[in-house]
């Protein structure tokens, strides 16, 4: 009999829950890795409330920090005993999508047509991060080693989180001297807030409205924060910039009313750079779009994957660019894991980002 490991599983909409499951056998190209600290992301609270759909009995979870317990017959370059992490999203490296330079897509192709699943497979095809131990398909793509020194926490960040607040920032294309704005500073947009900094962005304006995220959003480098409920956030934008608008307005909540402020707030020209998850349609306002003719781009952006991908964001945080040290609030053991989800899924007591172990 298959040896046992506790797992969150889903189970139905409104219900994950902690339960056993068997140990995952590997291929000759995977990896075992033994979870050592893993989190929550507002993706699996789509899951939780059955906004976005998985199968029943999946392991949830992509965002895995852990140690080599077992390598694939066919993986080099890797060794048992080694600290590793892994990104929430796991390109093949020799599919269409990674050849064509988005391996963030990988996967996506089928003969239907294109769907944006791309290579999101922890916790969305195959079982994901929230467990004891988990499969790592892909293993000489996708595992980078732990730099000395360097905590579980300290790189937590990295699968996700912080590759795609960066990526926001990166696919926006901000150039040094522009002004930008980041609508909602949950951990992804106080990220892409971080990343517009990197990027050489001199005015960076955060709207959210509660006290601890406008404050993290400053450490995070926002020069000026918008609280939405005070005041409309695109006058505020439009006052600030002296009625000239933005260069780019980066969306991280994924509702309606961030992605047509942040359409609204543009400067002829400006770049809307998209992050969040809609788990609806959109309709895009005719003025705010200047009836196609205003030049504006909108570029959304799946989280970008793989081991190189991993190794730029340990650089970032070991260079000390970027402290995202803040971002965990709250610490659970796997077994609390429920409860866990109860704090993060209903945002109380100035959750950010919560700390798995086993």
């Amino acid at each position: 009999m298959a040896q046992k490991m506790k797992a969150a599983i889903f189970v139905e909409k409104g219900r994950i829950v902690l339960d056993e499951k068997p140990i995952p056998e590997i291929g000759p190209l995977d990896a075992l890795i033994r979870i050592t600290t893993t989190t929550i992301c507002g993706t699996d609270v789509h899951i939780l409330k059955g906004e976005y759909p998985v199968a029943k009995g999946l392991t949830i979870g992509h965002e895995p920090v852990g140690i080599i317990e077992k390598l694939g017959s066919g993986v080099k370059g890797l060794k048992e005993g080694q600290r590793v992490i892994a990104g929430a999203i796991t390109p093949s490296g020799w599919s269409t999508a990674c050849l064509c330079g988005c391996g963030a897509q990988d996967g996506a192709g089928t003969k239907h047509g294109f769907k944006a699943m791309g290579g999101w497979r922890f916790g969305n095809t195959i079982d994901g991060a929230q467990a004891e131990y988990l499969c790592v398909p892909d293993a000489m793509a996708n595992l980078a080693p732990i730099d000395e020194g360097v905590t579980d926490e300290q790189v937590l960040m990295c699968p996700d989180i912080m590759s795609t607040g960066l990526s926001g920032a990166e696919t926006g294309q901000i150039r040094i001297g522009d002004c930008v704005a980041v609508f909602a500073q949950g951990p992804i947009g106080l990220c892409a807030t971080a990343g517009a900094k990197l990027m050489g962005a001199t005015k960076i304006i955060a709207v959210d409205t509660f006290p601890a995220r406008l404050d993290m959003a400053r450490r995070m480098g926002a020069d000026v924060v918008v609280d939405y409920r005070a005041e409309n956030p695109v006058d505020a934008i439009m006052r600030i910039t002296d009625g000239r608008g933005v260069d780019v307005a980066i969306e991280a909540l994924g509702t309606q009313t961030t992605f047509e402020a942040a359409l609204r707030v543009l400067r002829p020209g400006g770049v809307l750079s998209s992050l969040g998850v809609y788990s609806s349609d959109l309709t895009i306002p005719l003025d705010a779009f200047s009836a196609g003719l205003g030049d504006k781009s909108i570029r959304t952006t799946l989280c970008p994957g793989g081991k190189e991908r991993m190794r730029r964001m340990q650089d970032v945080i070991s260079s000390g660019r970027v402290d995202l040290s803040g971002l965990v609030t709250h610490r659970f053991k796997l077994d609390q894991i429920e409860e866990a989800y109860d704090l993060f899924a209903n945002q109380r007591d100035g959750v950010l980002k919560v700390a798995i172990t086993p």
